[in-house]
């Protein structure tokens, strides 16, 4: 919840902090500065989720998410103190550096230390805490903003420091994974350098290249399908509400609140799916439903609650479809190196669809506008779906070890 809170805060006070960091500014100056402190986060995301992944098979799932926390806590804190545009920046990819490493750590934790019957379950509402702390944040944007004045952004940040507090609960209660300890056995070897590289040690099983590219591949489709319809739908959608008279910057924030509205949806029941019909079966409908909500939002009448209503679809299936990452990823390699495939593979995705915003631009131009822009997107996963009949289903079957 928290990862989806720092997320979502910095793009709704990104252009208050940086109107109260540059004395003089123009309109051109503070777009460029916010669309970098988003890049920087990013970059930071992938990057130290990439590190954070590999050293969580090493050091242990418990100790490497602690880790996490402390660090994205700590540089969030400092993030409310910065002084300059500058420092705003780096303090970012710094918090985006340990952002990252939280969700491989943790969906490694919890697929090994919750129940067979409950593990999808488990994963699928880990991963509806983001879209939950994106309107932790808007709602809390919305009562900070009118009484806190220029500085109310740094408010946003200070709250952020909130989960050092379960810090001392994940010391004192939480346990560190009996599967990790049991796979990786004597610590001593590890610190004398006889461990392989865990990026290495991935592809020793069979099969195994062929299912990370495959995963990948799949990842890499489920995060540009998002970036590309999330870019596109606000503009749209306020559009439509200038031709009713209404606020495009409103009704623009109203679209971003039902899209995530229906992808908590898709997050939460992706895991009672994958637990009655299978992991496979449960992706077919989520690939499939993510095509059909393209081609809904093609024909629908563009009028504003009809286009709303296909804007909730869409967040059930291009964002809530994301919990087939942690549901399936900790299914497909083995313990050794389970925090490392799933955090590689979902970090190189981003690195994969990072140019896809611009190329969402060049086809909303060449389609000629929005809705023929979406259908192109969501067919992208015809792609998902041949790749996932190469895979295994794994419902059932004990976590590699």
């Amino acid at each position: 919840m928290f990862d989806g809170f720092e997320t979502s805060t910095l793009i709704l006070v990104g252009g208050a902090a940086v109107l109260s960091l540059l004395p003089e500014h123009g309109a051109d100056q503070v777009r460029v500065a916010v669309g970098t402190a988003l890049s920087s986060t990013l970059m930071g995301w992938a990057v130290g989720g990439t590190i954070g992944s590999v050293m969580a098979d090493y050091i242990g799932r418990k100790k490497m998410l602690m880790i996490a926390i402390a660090g994205y806590c700590a540089f969030t804190a400092f993030t409310a103190l910065s002084s300059s545009v500058t420092m705003l920046v780096v303090l970012r990819f710094l918090t985006g550096m340990f952002l990252g490493t939280e969700w491989s750590t943790g969906t490694a934790l919890v697929a090994e230390t919750w129940p067979a019957s409950a593990r999808a379950k488990a994963l699928g509402i880990m991963q509806s805490g983001y879209g939950f702390g994106f309107f932790l944040a808007a709602g809390l944007w919305l009562v900070l903003q009118p009484i806190g004045g220029p500085d109310a952004w740094r408010w946003m940040f200070v709250i952020g420091i909130l989960p050092a507090l379960f810090l001392i609960y994940i010391r004192r209660s939480v346990p560190e994974s009996k599967l990790w300890l049991e796979a990786v056995g004597d610590t001593a070897d590890q610190s004398k350098g006889s461990r392989r590289w865990t990026v290495i040690e991935m592809f020793d099983e069979p099969r195994s290249v062929l299912r990370t590219l495959a995963v990948l591949l799949m990842a890499s489709i489920t995060v540009a399908v998002f970036y590309g319809i999330s870019a596109l739908t606000g503009p749209y959608i306020g559009s439509l509400a200038a031709k009713q008279g209404l606020s495009a910057p409103a009704m623009a924030s109203v679209s971003a609140l039902v899209y995530n509205a229906g992808s908590i949806v898709g997050y939460i029941s992706a895991g009672f799916l994958a637990d009655a019909i299978g992991r496979k079966p449960y992706m077919y409908i989520s690939f499939s439903g993510a095509i059909l909500s393209g081609l809904l939002m093609y024909f629908v009448p563009q009028t504003l609650l009809a286009s709303l209503a296909c804007v909730f679809v869409l967040g059930t299936f291009t964002l809530g479809v994301f919990s087939w990452l942690p549901i399936y990823l900790p299914e497909l390699f083995h313990t050794r190196v389970r925090s490392t495939a799933s955090g590689l593979i979902f970090n190189l995705a981003r690195l994969v669809a990072f140019p896809l915003p611009w190329l969402t631009a060049f086809l909303f131009t060449e389609l000629g506008g929005y809705q023929p822009t979406v259908l192109m997107l969501t067919l992208l996963y015809v792609v998902s779906i041949v790749m996932l009949s190469l895979l295994p289903e794994t419902k059932g079957k004990l976590l590699p070890t």
